[in-house]
């Protein structure tokens, strides 16, 4: 598969430095997506984590931030447990609009990482991204 990049925009009526926030700052993070181990920092490993019922952690998602272009560009490595460890890369970029923002989402790699599952993972990150995104609106604007 070769056209395996997801690509989703936003629209927020909100600044560049708001929506920037709820991607990197930790307690943001958990408001709309899941919760941070700690603020996101350029060349530091991150996990984004789901606390159970029992008391344990989880982790959801996790790699590596390699570009931090504050408040224009936010480049990491993103894996998850059914990625096996393979790293995909999230780029998000901020780009002002009229009275708010524009943010767009890119997560390429994903048939590289997983091979013959690759439509099925699409299918289900697209969903999730579609679900975080939906209440990151709700939050920062």
């Amino acid at each position: 598969m070769t056209n395996d990049t997801l690509i989703k925009t936003v629209f927020f009526k909100a600044s560049m430095e708001t929506v920037w926030a709820f991607l990197t700052e930790k307690e943001k993070l958990a408001r709309w997506f899941h919760e941070a181990e700690a603020d996101l920092v350029e060349g530091e490993s991150f996990a984004l984590i789901k606390n159970e019922d029992d008391g344990s952690k989880t982790r959801m998602c996790w790699g590596t931030v390699q570009k931090m272009n504050r408040p224009f560009e936010l480049v990491y490595s993103f894996t998850i447990k059914p990625l096996e460890g393979s790293l995909t890369k999230v780029t998000w970029s901020l780009e002002e609009v009229a009275g708010g923002t524009k943010l767009t989402l890119k997560h390429e790699g994903i048939a590289a990482a997983s091979g013959e599952a690759a439509l099925g993972l699409l299918l289900a990150l697209e969903k999730g991204w579609d679900a975080h995104l939906a209440h990151l609106r709700e939050l920062a604007s």
